[in-house]
């Protein structure tokens, strides 16, 4: 039975240079239009794009691939057992973050936005052990290509917002954050932007409840 690369090989095989201009499928140079699927190297930690059939080779969750699909699912967590406490036991210097479960490390690693772009954070397991089981939704992401998306409010009299969604959405936020961040603290513009970025994934999400 063939695997995913064999039949990539093929594909390459059968295809003389590109001919046309513009943004190409990275596994069979394929042309691709600006809206377009994206499939996670998982040792590389990279995200690769590429055409529809190619993201179909990589979407069995459960096969052991070198490259896994993102999906396209976005899940509201309303009510998310995250507490101050919580998040300074995981010692993450700002509100904003996201988690992932990296299959390669075999652990779940944390990056908060910052002027450099996404910044790594090294967490307590025992820390964020406790908060998954405290509330098991915190696990829904799938490994290497979802993420928890985790915002704390400065007022501690409101809940903390909780969404799962593609990867590639997280780092598309982050990296928009780079380029508007000014000064200190990011400036206006930055935190109109994550308001923004907010409202929309609340409208377009699934809600799970507790």
């Amino acid at each position: 039975m063939s695997s995913p690369l064999d039949v990539l090989a093929r594909i390459r095989a059968g295809r003389g240079a590109p001919e046309q201009p513009g943004e190409r499928c990275e596994m069979c140079s394929e042309p691709i239009a600006d809206e377009h699927r994206h499939v996670v190297n998982v040792e590389g930690r990279q995200l690769m794009c590429v055409c529809r059939g190619c993201y179909l080779l990589f979407t069995d969750s459960a096969a052991q691939l070198r490259y896994r699909a993102v999906p396209d699912r976005y899940l509201a967590l309303p009510d998310c057992a995250v507490s101050r406490a919580d998040w300074e036991a995981l010692q993450i210097p700002v509100g904003l973050a996201f988690f992932f479960r990296n299959s390669t490390l075999d652990r779940t690693v944390a990056f908060y936005p910052g002027p450099a772009g996404a910044t790594e954070s090294e967490l307590d397991l025992d820390a964020w052990k406790a908060i998954v089981e405290a509330d098991p939704r915190m696990g829904l992401p799938a490994a290497d290509t979802e993420a928890l998306l985790v915002r704390l409010p400065d007022d501690d009299s409101l809940a903390p917002e909780c969404y799962v969604l593609p990867i590639d959405s997280c780092y598309e936020f982050v990296g928009r954050m780079r380029l508007l961040w000014r000064g200190f603290d990011g400036g206006q513009d930055v935190r109109r932007y994550i308001g923004e970025y907010f409202g929309t994934l609340a409208q377009r999400s699934r809600v799970v409840p507790p």
